[in-house]
């Protein structure tokens, strides 16, 4: 009998990559290996609803109970993996034991990036990047009044307009000169930083945390680089994720730092092993491109499994994301990196609106604010270069549907 597929993540990743498989006619045993001992859920709503308590956990898992057995799916929770012996074949798990692959893909995502600061370990300082974190997060902000994030990027700001809705006063701290420096274009960035000013929020950028004070165990304020003292009893480091691709380096796998280098079909350097998600990145020329959001772990899930069951299939080429935060929907299609020109369809001030970005006067990007209906259409042109000017897309008048093939 086959050893079969194990997958090491029970992530948005993971769990696509073995129901990919199983639905492209992989039928060898899949075991799927997961060091949190929660069941795979939906992470989105950690830093979003379930803040809020909009959203419960009996909402948060990915699956019905019953699928993974009806799937033939097996489930290892609990136990992180230790090691890869790909001369044997075999993953050893945190625990001493052993499971036996013929095919093996890593899901295993990533995890907050560490800040070396003094005071990080006092009861009240925080990161986010799991179910276990979102728990302690949401039981922190009960007793909160003051609250300081230190990073500007989505995940920092959309709990900082949790914190703001429950009634806390809030502070972002951006290192550099702009909030989502690595997320988004500036003329968004520009918007949603206004956002956060106009509902009472605080931001402050060009300035580091440099100390976390506190008192009988518990954060009390943040040090910061411009002088000031900023009080605190919640404290979230939100400074950005690095790859748990640690094991994938040490098995000899292809890899840019920690993240493992794969095509569009989730392929690695070895034939039987295929990756997907935030641990994984994508060879584009001489640069490296890793995606951190649920759409790049399912298209990508999608595409290893099928390349796991012999049908190889590329991912889509248009990334998508989105964020809420406040009453704002933001959606964004492409990647909008060396743009020289942009145009705003709708008004700004309106809350309503979408930026399209041109590089040579083809659409390469588009965000979107509370346009759901053209987040749609815009992934479909920035998926088919040449259908819309930057003059067409400025005017409400055009008929985007038609332009997209809707």
């Amino acid at each position: 009998m086959s050893d079969g597929l194990v997958i090491l993540g029970a992530s948005y990743a993971g769990v696509q990559i073995a129901v990919s498989a199983r639905e492209h006619g992989y039928g060898e045993p899949i075991l799927l290996i997961g060091d949190e001992a929660d069941a795979p859920y939906h992470r989105p709503p950690l830093s979003k609803g379930y803040l809020a308590g909009k959203v419960e956990e009996d909402a948060l898992p990915l699956r019905a109970p019953g699928f993974y057995a009806e799937q033939r799916i097996a489930l290892h929770l609990g136990t992180p993996a230790a090691a890869v012996d790909r001369r044997g074949r075999a993953v050893v798990l945190a625990d001493g034991s052993r499971h036996r692959f013929d095919r093996l893909a890593f899901a295993t995502g990533s995890r907050a990036r560490a800040i070396p600061l003094s005071g990080a370990d006092l009861g009240g300082v925080l990161s986010l990047r799991s179910l276990a974190d979102a728990r302690r997060l949401r039981a922190a902000m009960e007793g909160a009044a003051r609250a300081v994030i230190i990073g500007g990027g989505y995940i920092g700001l959309e709990v900082a307009s949790s914190l703001v809705l429950a009634g806390c006063r809030v502070a972002v701290l951006e290192a550099s000169d702009r909030l989502l420096s690595r997320a988004a274009a500036p003329p968004l960035a520009a918007f949603v930083e206004a956002a956060h000013r106009a509902r009472g929020a605080q931001i402050v950028t060009g300035v580091q945390a440099v100390r976390i004070a506190g008192q009988d165990g518990r954060v009390e304020a943040v040090e910061c680089t411009d002088g000031m003292s900023r009080p605190a009893d919640l404290v979230l480091i939100a400074a950005g994720a690095v790859p748990n691709g640690e094991i994938a380096v040490s098995a000899g796998l292809g890899c840019d730092q920690a993240a493992i280098i794969v095509d569009a079909c989730g392929r690695t350097n070895e034939p039987e092993v295929v990756a997907a998600g935030d641990c994984a990145c994508i060879r584009q020329g001489a640069a490296v491109l890793r995606l951190e959001s649920i759409q790049n772990a399912t298209d990508g899930g999608r595409a290893a499994g099928r390349t796991l069951a012999g049908r190889p299939g590329a991912a889509p080429v248009v990334p998508w994301f989105w964020s809420d935060q406040y009453d704002m929907k933001l959606q964004m299609a492409g990647l909008p990196t060396g743009y020289d020109r942009h145009v705003v369809r709708g008004r700004m001030e309106d809350g309503r609106f979408a930026i399209y970005y041109f590089r040579a006067g083809t659409l390469i990007a588009v965000d979107t604010v509370n346009r759901p209906g053209e987040h749609l259409q815009a992934r479909k042109l920035v998926a088919t270069p040449g259908r819309i000017t930057p003059e067409a897309a400025a005017d409400e008048g055009t008929d985007l549907r038609a332009l997209a093939g809707a």
